[in-house]
């Protein structure tokens, strides 16, 4: 499957005035269209879907009135829900369910934010859990990875450095203004000395955890992709080399490539 190329744009920068001018100008024509959008929405959703459709689009509204909670409540919820090393709300992509299940993975839930996750808890088992969004735009709080996997009777190539404590798989940060394909491609042909074929790329996950040797709070998020290639995997730097590991090798990998393993161990692939 060929991958559509996915962009990041980094936010402009904006004078206050703007900011202000920007802000009256939304809530002057959110007072005026919101309640004839809304009307005339429950009106098609049922004559679409019936309860069906109303359901559905009530549960969109009440996601977007969710991230934008997240934005105007973050200081205030970074203060009473989650401990100094917590991951941060506030990131306008995401929901604060998505922000409290985060932190709940984390152990870094305050009383408060406890408090709430069981409530909500009540109302929708493992709510924040299955909140998270894997696919919100990237943040100050989250480094954005992608890896190559590669399998060959059961055992999975990673790359060691003398320079890192841990093997790791072929990959790197994503880049902006770049698709994920693109980027593997030419960082697996720097690495490895191969090139990947764009045409035979499949999704295998996303998968984070809090990253090693930063600051807590900060996470880690890999995407994960498989691919046909051509050539013979070469590590390209000297102080590189390339291993094959086995589930039983976990240990020797980062928190974010263990949720990996165990990915590939429950689906049959590693031995």
């Amino acid at each position: 499957m060929i991958f559509k190329k996915q962009v990041f744009r980094a936010d402009k920068k904006v004078t206050p005035l703007i900011g202000i001018i920007l802000f009256f100008i939304s809530i002057f024509l959110f007072i005026i269209t919101i309640p004839l959008g809304f009307v005339y929405g429950l009106f098609y959703k049922f004559f679409k879907k019936g309860i069906v459709g109303i359901g559905e689009y009530l549960l969109n509204i009440a996601i977007s009135i969710d991230q934008l909670g997240n934005v105007t409540m973050q200081h205030l919820l970074n203060l009473l829900w989650i401990k100094k090393n917590g991951y941060k709300f506030g990131n306008r992509d995401e929901t604060i369910s998505s922000a409290l299940g985060r932190n709940n993975k984390l152990g870094t839930l305050s009383y408060f934010g406890k408090t709430m996750d069981k409530f909500l808890n009540l109302i929708d088992k493992n709510h924040s859990l299955n909140s998270i969004d894997y696919y919100i735009e990237p943040s100050a709080d989250v480094i954005d990875k992608l890896a190559w996997i590669y399998i060959i009777n059961q055992r999975v190539l990673l790359l060691g450095s003398k320079e890192q404590p841990y093997y790791s798989f072929p990959g790197g940060k994503k880049q902006k203004g770049t698709s994920d394909a693109m980027t593997l491609q030419k960082r697996i042909a720097d690495v490895l000395q191969i090139e990947l074929d764009i045409t035979t790329f499949q999704f295998i996950g996303i998968f984070e955890a809090e990253a090693e040797e930063y600051k807590p709070g900060i996470l880690t998020r890999t995407t994960a992709y498989s691919a046909s290639f051509s050539g013979v995997p070469t590590a390209f730097a000297e102080t590189d080399q390339i291993v094959w590991l086995q589930y039983k090798d976990r240990d020797k990998v980062s928190r974010v490539d263990k949720l990996i393993f165990d990915f590939l161990k429950k689906s049959g692939r590693l031995a």
